[in-house]
């Protein structure tokens, strides 16, 4: 089983305060907090035994279940950070060199997909990859960074070799919060707790109906409390 979270901010009538997006391939379930303590995903993920694809948020570090992290925000951290180090030769070489391992890791995903038996086999270069950046006697401040960050989520970033199915990084979440961000251009600042609380409900069952390719509205005319377990294709409801 696989499960992607993420969190992004609201602001209501009269005080902040958060939407946590917990995703699968087919459903989606929004959740208000008004903190954004790692009790709030635990919480809701209590014995969950998948795989959990999230950022680097210190949140989900509780989570008693293997963990998958974006490699995605990783990169986009990287790319900051060369901005602003653009001449410093010894971080410029572990990006180039983390390119590289992640190209021909993409390179059998883009042929094979995201199967286990054929990603496996790069563990070898992930392994070159580490002793090399691990061996180096390293000057930059910001090299240094990222070596120990990279040394720190050498198992949770790279869980998708060892996986079938599993991705490696966390667009599903991404786009689930997309789609509630949408929906805050309009109406940030005027929610209530009670109000957001119900709007997430609705939009719960709305992106979950939108995953299976179940009609919306003919799921709210049908009387149904509950949506199909089967999530093949479907143009109405059962």
């Amino acid at each position: 089983m696989l499960v992607h979270a993420d969190e992004t901010t609201v602001k209501l009538r009269f005080t902040n305060g958060y939407i946590w997006i917990f995703s699968s391939a087919t459903e989606v379930a929004y959740v208000y907090s008004c903190t954004r303590e790692g009790s709030i995903p635990k919480q809701h993920l209590t014995g969950f035994t998948g795989v959990l694809v999230s950022d680097f948020f210190s949140a989900y570090d509780a989570i008693e279940c293997r963990k998958q992290r974006c490699i995605v925000h990783l990169i986009r951290d990287m790319n900051d950070d060369l901005r602003k180090n653009p001449f410093d030769a010894e971080f410029k070489l572990i990006l180039q060199e983390f390119g590289v391992l992640m190209r021909s890791i993409l390179n059998t995903i883009d042929r094979f997909g995201l199967k286990r038996r054929y990603l496996n086999k790069h563990w070898k270069n992930v392994d070159q990859f580490y002793r090399a950046i691990l061996a180096r006697n390293l000057q930059s401040e910001i090299a240094v960074q990222y070596r120990d960050r990279l040394n720190r989520w050498k198992e949770e970033l790279f869980t998708f070799l060892d996986c079938d199915g599993v991705p490696w990084n966390n667009n599903n979440a991404e786009h689930a919060v997309k789609q509630f961000v949408a929906h805050r251009k309009i109406n940030n600042g005027f929610f209530t707790e009670a109000g957001i609380r119900r709007f997430l409900i609705l939009l719960s069952v709305y992106e979950t109906c939108r995953y299976r390719e179940i009609d919306f509205l003919a799921f709210l005319r049908s009387g149904r409390k509950y949506l199909l377990n089967d999530p093949s294709p479907t143009t109405g409801v059962d």
